[in-house]
C-alpha cells in the first residue's frame, strides 16, 4: 500500500456523464476501510451493464429513482485482488487477513458503483469471499455479478416466488432432471453461467444466442439451440418449465408462450407484462436484483475450481484502456465477460 505521504492510485474517473471517452485515467485518493470492511489491492476488474449505466448517468431513469452518483465517480463492482488492509473489527473476527486472495460484487445494489475501477478498493468484508487457489484473479473477477444474478434468478432465489429449481421455502431442491430451462442470451455473462448451473441442476437446457456461439453454448452443455437470427425462439419453443431472459425489457413478454402452466418467466431486466394474461396462462412472471452476497460467491467459486462451470472470457484490457474495454461492450454480441487488468 502507499506510504502515509502517497496516498493516492491510479483510477478510472467519471467528472462528466456520457459516452467511453468521459472514462479518465488519473491519481485518486486511496480509500480507508470504515468498520467491518477491508482494502483490497486489485488485480482485475469485471464489466458490467451498471458500468456504463452510470457512465452515462442513467438518463431513462426518473431523477427520485437514481441512486446518488455524485462526481467525480470510479465505477466498477467487481473484483478480484488481494487484501492489503482489514478494519479492526474485521481482523478481531473470522473474518479477512492481509495477504488474502479475494474476490466479490461490491456493495450492490446499495451502491450503483462502488469504485472497483481502481487500484485499490474497500468494502464490507461481507461482500467478500475466498478466491480458490486454482483460479486466476481475471476468471474470479469475471465471475462476480454475472455469478450472482444466475444463482440468486436460479439456485437461491432472490424474488418473492419459487421457481422450478426451489420448494415453496426457497430452499433449493434436485431437480428430477425432467424440467426443461430456456436461457434467451446464452452466449452473455450471466446467460452462459446459468446454463450451466441449469446444467449441474440436471435441467434440460434451451440456449437461444445468434448462430456464431452454437458450438461454444453446446460445449457448455447446452441441449438445444436456437439461432434468434434465423427463427424466433417464441415460434418454436413449448412447453418450458422456466425461462430465464437475460436480455429482458419490452420484448420478454413474447416468452410467455413458450412457457407451460405453472412454469416461470424469470426477465433480468424487467419488461412489460399484464398480471391478468400472466394469471390466466399460469406463468409466475417475476424479476430480482442481483445483491452482494459473500457466501454465495464462495458456493460459486467451488464450482468454478472443480470444473464443475467455467467463465468465458470475450476479451481483456488494461485498467488505462477502460474506455476501448467499454467501446467492445458498446458493440454487443459478448462471449461472456469483459475483464480489466490492474497491473
Amino acid at each position: 500500500m502507499p506510504t502515509q505521504a502517497t496516498q493516492t492510485m491510479k483510477a478510472i474517473r467519471l467528472h462528466e456523464f456520457g459516452g467511453p471517452q468521459v472514462l479518465r485515467h488519473e491519481e485518486a485518493p486511496v480509500p480507508e476501510p470504515g468498520p467491518g470492511e477491508v482494502l483490497v489491492r486489485v488485480h482485475a476488474v469485471g464489466v458490467n451493464p451498471p458500468d456504463w449505466y452510470a457512465r452515462e448517468g442513467m438518463p431513462n431513469v426518473p431523477a427520485e429513482l437514481k441512486p446518488p452518483m455524485d462526481l467525480p465517480l470510479i465505477p466498477g463492482t467487481d473484483v478480484s485482488g488481494v487484501v492489503e488492509a482489514v478494519a479492526a473489527d474485521v481482523a478481531d473476527g473470522d473474518g479477512f487477513a492481509a495477504g488474502d486472495e479475494v474476490f466479490g460484487l461490491l456493495r450492490f445494489p446499495t451502491a450503483l458503483q462502488a469504485g472497483a475501477y481502481a487500484e485499490y478498493v474497500t468494502a464490507p468484508a461481507s461482500d467478500f469471499a475466498r478466491k480458490p487457489a486454482g483460479v486466476d484473479h481475471v476468471h474470479a473477477a469475471a465471475l462476480a455479478m454475472s455469478g450472482l444474478t444466475a444463482w440468486q434468478f436460479l439456485i437461491e432465489l432472490g424474488h418473492d416466488h419459487p421457481s422450478p429449481f426451489q420448494a415453496a421455502q426457497h430452499r433449493p431442491m434436485a431437480l428430477d432432471g425432467e424440467k426443461t430451462v430456456l436461457v434467451n442470451g446464452a452466449a452473455g455473462g450471466v446467460g452462459h453461467l446459468a446454463l450451466q448451473l441449469a446444467k449441474w441442476k440436471g435441467a434440460r437446457v434451451i440456449a437461444v444466442a445468434s448462430g456464431g456461439h452454437e458450438a461454444f453454448l453446446r460445449e457448455l452443455g447446452a441441449d438445444e439451440f436456437i439461432d434468434y437470427t434465423k427463427e424466433r425462439p417464441e415460434d418454436v419453443a413449448r412447453d418450458v418449465d422456466l425461462v430465464l431472459d437475460t436480455v429482458g425489457g419490452p420484448d420478454s413478454r413474447r416468452f410467455l408462450q413458450t412457457v407451460k402452466r405453472g412454469g416461470s418467466l424469470y426477465p433480468v431486466y424487467f419488461g412489460e407484462f399484464d398480471d391478468e394474461e400472466n394469471a390466466k396462462l399460469g406463468v409466475t412472471v417475476t424479476a430480482a436484483q442481483v445483491r452482494s452476497h459473500g457466501a454465495q460467491l464462495a458456493e460459486l467459486g467451488r464450482l468454478l475450481a472443480d470444473g464443475t462451470i467455467r467463465v468465458a472470457i470475450d476479451s481483456t484490457f488494461p485498467l488505462a484502456d477502460a474506455r476501448a474495454a467499454h467501446e467492445r461492450a458498446a458493440q454487443g454480441h459478448l462471449r461472456g465477460k469483459i475483464v480489466l487488468t490492474v497491473a
